[in-house]
Order: C-alpha cells, then sequence, then structure tokens
C-alpha cells in the first residue's frame, strides 16, 4: 500500500502526504522524504557538529528551509528549529506514563505531538486540533511511516517536528 492508496473519502479537509524512513538518519546521512507521488520534495541532511546534532530540511533543489539543532546543555534535552521566519523548540514533556512533547511555536499557537512515538503512531495537536499524524499503519515496506499534514500549515515546520520527535524518542 502506497500513501496514495490511504486517500481519505470522507469530508475530512485537504492533506499534503509525505513518506519517511524510520531511523532517519545517522549523523553525516542525508534521507529523502517523498511526497504521495513518490517524488524526493524534501532532504534531511544530517551535519557533524562538534557538541549538538544538526540537521538541514532541504527542498529538492538543495535549498535550506530549515534547520534542526539539538540542545544538550539544557536541563532537559530539546531540539530547536529554524524554519525560515519561523522558530520553534521542541521538547519532552514528562507526564505520567506517557510521553509528550511540546512545540513552542514563536510568534504563533503552540503544538503538543502525543501517542507512541517509539511505533511512529502519534498526531500533532494545535489548539486542540489535529493538524498532523504520523503512522505506520498506512505501508508494508519495512521501516517505513508517513506523514499526513492538513493543507494550509507549514509543512517544513512540521516534517522538522517529527525529525525532532524521530530523534528524541530514538536516542
Amino acid at each position: 500500500m502506497n500513501l496514495r492508496d490511504h486517500l481519505r473519502h470522507d469530508d475530512s479537509p485537504p492533506m499534503h502526504r509525505y513518506q519517511m524512513r524510520e531511523k532517519l538518519l545517522s549523523i553525516g546521512d542525508d534521507s529523502w522524504i517523498e511526497d504521495e507521488a513518490g517524488d524526493k520534495v524534501f532532504k534531511v541532511n544530517g551535519k557533524v557538529a562538534r557538541i549538538r546534532q544538526t540537521f538541514i530540511l532541504e527542498d529538492s533543489n538543495g535549498k535550506e528551509v530549515a534547520k534542526i539543532q539539538e540542545r544538550k546543555l539544557s536541563v532537559r534535552d530539546k531540539m530547536v528549529i529554524e524554519c525560515g521566519d519561523t522558530s520553534a523548540t521542541v521538547h519532552k514533556a514528562l507526564l505520567g506514563i506517557r510521553d509528550r512533547y511540546n512545540i513552542d511555536v514563536d510568534g504563533g499557537p503552540d503544538l503538543k505531538a502525543r501517542g507512541n512515538f517509539v511505533d511512529h503512531e502519534y498526531e500533532i495537536e494545535q489548539d486542540g486540533d489535529t493538524i498532523a499524524t504520523i503512522s505506520k499503519k498506512w505501508f508494508r515496506v519495512r521501516d517505513t511511516y508517513g506523514i499526513e499534514i492538513v493543507a494550509g500549515h507549514n509543512d517544513a515546520l512540521l516534517i522538522s517536528v517529527t525529525v525532532c520527535v524521530d530523534e528524541m524518542s530514538h536516542d
């Protein structure tokens, strides 16, 4: 089953769909993110840095659209995203038995990620509404998962959040 086969047939809003590989990459590696047609849309470029991990999200032409950096020297590990004019900080919110991620967006509504992060089955919410769904259920291919993003949201930012969650939940 490919991502195109998973199209919704109800009255849900239009979605942008992407396919990523589990355990996205190691430092120094690159990984492509494909759209539902199988076209390479974004590349995650793992940069080698001294103190922290850095990932660069590039468009298909190699232009940087987001920079993702790990911050290990804080009380709680977090990752910072710079995506055009938008910046956001992703950090674990340790509450109860389940992990959750809070995404503080500078100058915009904050986001929350909830669900099963290790198995890539979770949602990203804004003001209580689901704006992105991450799932492996749509694929038979091992180590692959999909991202559905409600049209009208910042795809590059939400893909960057997914990179952060993947990295932080699989350390």
